[in-house]
């Protein structure tokens, strides 16, 4: 049953626009909330397929509610993503717009796994002579023409592909062909400065990486003290910039002060999360000191000197113990 605010509108049709709607009524509140990152809070100029619109609602009618940019451009909002007190005549909506299974612009309230321009790790859960089709996290999959493809895709294996439009009829479709949206300008790029990455491929060097949706980098085996696989995002920082318009990165701020910043984070979280007291040493097994704090054997012991000279730690022949504040 559905807990948050708000009616959920009775489904009035079992499919809409030829593709399945049959949701519960509740995911459609759940869903709202993952992945809304639009920040101003004035209606769309215009409507733009493949991303996060924000639409006033302007009229209801059998089949949902009808939203309007502010071009008088219009789009459907099937009833399953109605919600009635969070809805009325005149509110501003935010919904991500794509085409339906007849290529008509068509809103909903559920956030996909990737949107236009950005990457995503799919699994293929259908394939026919001229391509195949992705769960991308939306009623409608996703479709990658053959032309996109790199390699024979497998029904249920997943793949990295970034999400395009087809300028032409409107339509959203994804491809495994990436090289050749790479940002190679590296201006504004420098040192220690935090990317978002999303791990592509693994090489002999290491793995690479799609920094913020638009840059090619890699991350090297030598300097990972953590479990990463491709399909992962992970906070990264840049250590080189490199002349060929490509970034060398790390998954630790660069620097010794930087690290131990970090490490002195982790290491005091984790002791709030074990009720003050870790079993850790500065002689404890470097594989196990990577495996639970994610750091190199020499950068624990700077973070563990360091929060001794602070005095928020207490280090016995055994473990780390949290220093009470007070004693």
């Amino acid at each position: 049953m559905c807990t948050l605010p708000g009616v959920c509108k009775e489904q009035k049709q079992k499919r809409y626009f030829g593709y399945n709607v049959e949701n519960k009524s509740c995911e459609k509140h759940e869903t709202m909330k993952r992945n809304n990152t639009m920040t101003s809070k004035t209606q769309n100029q215009h409507i733009r397929i493949g991303e996060l619109n924000r639409l006033k609602v302007v009229r209801d009618t059998d089949f949902g509610l009808y939203l309007q940019a502010e071009d008088f451009e219009e789009v459907l909002l099937p009833n399953i993503y109605v919600m009635e007190d969070e809805m009325p005549m005149e509110a501003l909506v935010d919904v991500f717009v794509y085409t339906d299974s007849e290529d008509r612009p068509v809103a909903t309230t559920k956030m996909p796994y990737a949107k236009l321009g950005e990457y995503g790790y799919f699994t293929v859960v259908d394939y026919k002579s001229y391509g195949a089709f992705v769960n991308w996290g939306l009623p409608k999959d996703l479709f990658v023409p053959l032309s996109q493809q790199k390699e024979y895709f497998n029904i249920g294996k997943k793949y990295i592909l970034r999400i395009c439009l087809d300028e032409q009829t409107g339509r959203l479709y994804g491809t495994q062909k990436i090289g050749q949206y790479f940002n190679r300008s590296m201006k504004g790029m420098h040192q220690n400065k935090e990317l978002e990455v999303l791990v592509i491929a693994k090489t002999p060097l290491g793995y690479k990486v799609v920094a913020d949706n638009q840059y090619e980098g890699m991350l090297f085996d030598n300097e990972i003290f953590e479990e990463i696989g491709v399909g992962d995002r992970k906070k990264a920082y840049i250590k080189t910039v490199r002349k060929d318009g490509k970034l060398d990165l790390s998954l630790q701020p660069i620097g010794k002060k930087a690290k131990v910043d970090e490490g002195e984070q982790k290491v005091m979280e984790l002791l709030e999360a074990h009720s003050g007291e870790l079993p850790f040493t500065y002689k404890s097994d470097a594989e196990e000191i990577q495996k639970v704090f994610g750091m190199s054997k020499k950068n624990f012991k700077r973070t563990l000197t360091a929060l001794l000279e602070q005095n928020r730690i207490i280090l016995t022949d055994k473990s780390i113990v949290q220093e009470k504040k007070g004693e």
